[in-house]
């Protein structure tokens, strides 16, 4: 099988609830980002530049039991929730197993205060 070339195809080469929550977490990024996503590196990457990966925003990863969703600036983000986790350089993220576990208006924030970051 060929890898993946758009947010949809991986979304669709992982099984359920896996699936449920990337097709989810993308409809909720890409209303809240005005540039759709691309697979860069493997995985969807929302960024706010032409072409991708200038000037990141999100990404979504999958994993055998979860999917990341994460935030490159993601440390500077007020997180009240105190869901969001650091990760690596300037970046955090949450680790989702349901889609019960993934909250619209709180990513949505979370996407807002990442993209005003880079203006």
């Amino acid at each position: 099988m060929s890898k993946p070339t758009t947010v949809a195809e991986y979304a669709a080469t992982l099984d359920q609830p896996l699936r449920g929550i990337a097709e989810k977490l993308q409809s909720i990024i890409d209303a809240a980002l005005p540039q759709p996503g691309v697979v860069w590196h493997g995985h969807p990457v929302w960024s706010l530049g032409q072409a991708p990966g200038k000037t990141p925003v999100a990404y979504v990863k999958a994993y055998s039991s979860y999917v990341t969703f994460g935030l490159w600036r993601g440390q500077q983000i007020s997180d009240l929730s105190g869901r969001l986790e650091p990760a690596a350089r300037q970046m955090a993220a949450v680790k989702l197993r349901t889609l019960a576990e993934i909250d619209a208006e709180l990513f949505t924030a979370w996407l807002r205060a990442a993209r005003d970051l880079e203006n």
